[in-house]
């Protein structure tokens, strides 16, 4: 209890508190793409779970930690996605959620954010920075930005026909929390 009360004291003099967001799978997509045989196909997830603070006024404040299901893998083909769901892929029996959590937000000289993180698929966990934006959208964000990483950082799927590159493309909605 002391220290609920001596955080919204803080908050109290300092004059603002950061806003917080929820992500929503609602207005929300989270797509990859990845060759095969030298053919680009891909998929997407859903399952947005974490928390936001944001202030474009002052990004270094700013802090994200998010995560997706990773059984929700959708690739529009049944049979790959419970592929993707086993074992030698996101082995999503023992690692249900993918996992991104941020350690530094700045903006760049173009008026687009970049943030800096720890993204944890299966038992890995590698650093990744990515500029996004972020429109205000009803009592929320939309954040938009694209990254790419191996696979095999990852410890995903083994030798196969796909590429070990993959780009992965964010567009979160946001909904103000509600205190």
């Amino acid at each position: 209890m002391k220290k609920i009360t001596l955080f919204i004291l803080t908050a109290l003099i300092s004059g603002s508190v950061l806003a917080q967001y929820k992500p929503t799978d609602q207005g929300s997509s989270l797509n990859f793409t990845i060759k095969n045989f030298g053919i680009e196909t891909g998929g997407k997830f859903t399952g947005l779970q974490g928390d936001i603070a944001f202030d474009p006024a002052n990004p270094a404040a700013s802090n994200f930690d998010v995560s997706i299901d990773a059984a929700s893998v959708n690739t529009d083909n049944g049979l790959r996605d419970g592929h993707l769901r086993g074992e030698s892929y996101f082995d999503v029996k023992n690692y249900p959620r993918i996992h991104f959590v941020s350690s530094k937000v700045s903006a760049d000289r173009n008026g687009a954010f970049v943030v800096t993180g720890n993204l944890t698929i299966k038992k890995q966990t590698r650093v990744i920075s990515f500029p996004f934006s972020a429109t205000a959208s009803n009592d929320g964000y939309l954040f938009k930005g694209i990254f790419k990483i191996n696979r095999k950082d990852y410890d995903v799927g083994g030798t196969s026909t796909i590429s070990n590159e993959l780009e992965v493309s964010l567009n979160i909605l946001t909904k103000k929390n509600q205190l």
